[in-house]
């Protein structure tokens, strides 16, 4: 028998909605699906409040790791055939409980040699923590076999609007009764069922060539290109505040300046970036075009 183990970490319970759906067509065909739901010493709180919120950036985007509660040895001592991550993203980086996770020893001896699927609900902007749980992927000596990443499909100042409001209220509903629901659409998140099924023939002959292929060909990988752009510098800018307040005896005030900053980037320049990007985009369209298709790809994988 087939033993996978899906490894997570949710608040709200949206991506362990989206793993289940995903692991229906597994457990249906007799494959037995372990679930390991990553114990942080100090859980952190939801709903957010504005103070930890903005609180947990440095150390987010930084990758700096925190104390967790040790794996439970009944999934360390089994062997598993495919290991499934599912994570969020927390300012463009892995969250605090993946990134402390990955970096934890027992995490190696979990992950060693063995083939792993990512998955992500974010959203909109995933790549540059793609790209960051890979290398920690590869320092694991495991391997990428594919990656789901589903978004918030809402227009990106729509998406701010209603994420906020369910991040600190803990209400995934229509803010205000007009605006759509936050999060990755109810649609997507059942559509899950899909990816599992196309799974499930790879995973039936352990040769996974073309698996993200058709993950791709089927709509598991959402991007943006206006985002793509936008996510690398926002990457450039997050590393630079990071840095600062990280290392900084004014932490709080320092805090403060960002959630500024990020006020102004979201609602002033993101809008004057945008109207220069599409002005500019027809004299640009194939190298965006291969970039966007470029990402959707796995990278990093012995495959």
């Amino acid at each position: 028998m087939k033993r996978i183990l899906v490894i997570y970490y949710t608040q709200s319970g949206q991506l362990k909605e989206i793993i289940d759906n995903f692991a229906r067509p597994l457990r249906d065909a007799d494959i037995a699906v372990d679930y390991y739901r990553i114990e942080m010493e100090q859980e952190f709180p939801f709903p957010w409040t504005n103070e930890t919120f903005f609180g947990v950036f440095p150390e987010s985007f930084l990758q700096i790791p925190q104390p967790i509660k040790p794996i439970p040895s009944s999934i360390l001592e089994k062997n598993y055939d495919l290991i499934i991550l599912a994570y969020q993203v927390w300012y463009l980086s892995p969250s605090i409980p993946i990134n402390s996770f990955l970096k934890s020893k027992q995490a190696k001896q979990l992950l060693e040699e063995t083939p792993i699927m990512t998955l992500s609900g974010t959203r909109n902007m995933w790549i540059k923590a793609q790209e960051k749980i890979n290398l920690l992927i590869n320092k694991n000596k495991a391997y990428l076999i594919g990656n789901i990443a589903l978004t918030d499909r809402n227009y990106n100042h729509i998406s701010v609007i209603t994420i906020v409001h369910w991040l600190f209220t803990g209400k995934k509903d229509k803010y205000l009764g007009i605006f759509p629901k936050a999060g990755v659409s109810q649609k997507d998140i059942e559509g899950a069922t899909s990816y599992g099924k196309i799974l499930l023939k790879y995973l039936k002959t352990g040769i996974y060539n073309n698996l993200q292929e058709e993950i791709i060909t089927q709509g598991g990988v959402q991007v943006k290109s206006f985002l793509l752009s936008s996510e690398k510098k926002g990457n450039r800018l997050f590393r630079i505040w990071a840095n600062i307040i990280h290392q900084s005896s004014h932490r709080k005030l320092l805090l403060k300046c960002f959630h500024v900053y990020l006020y102004v980037a979201i609602w002033i320049m993101m809008p004057i970036v945008w109207v220069f990007y599409y002005l500019t985009y027809p004299f640009f369209y194939r190298s965006i075009r291969k970039e966007v298709k470029e990402v959707k790809r796995i990278k990093n994988s012995n495959f």
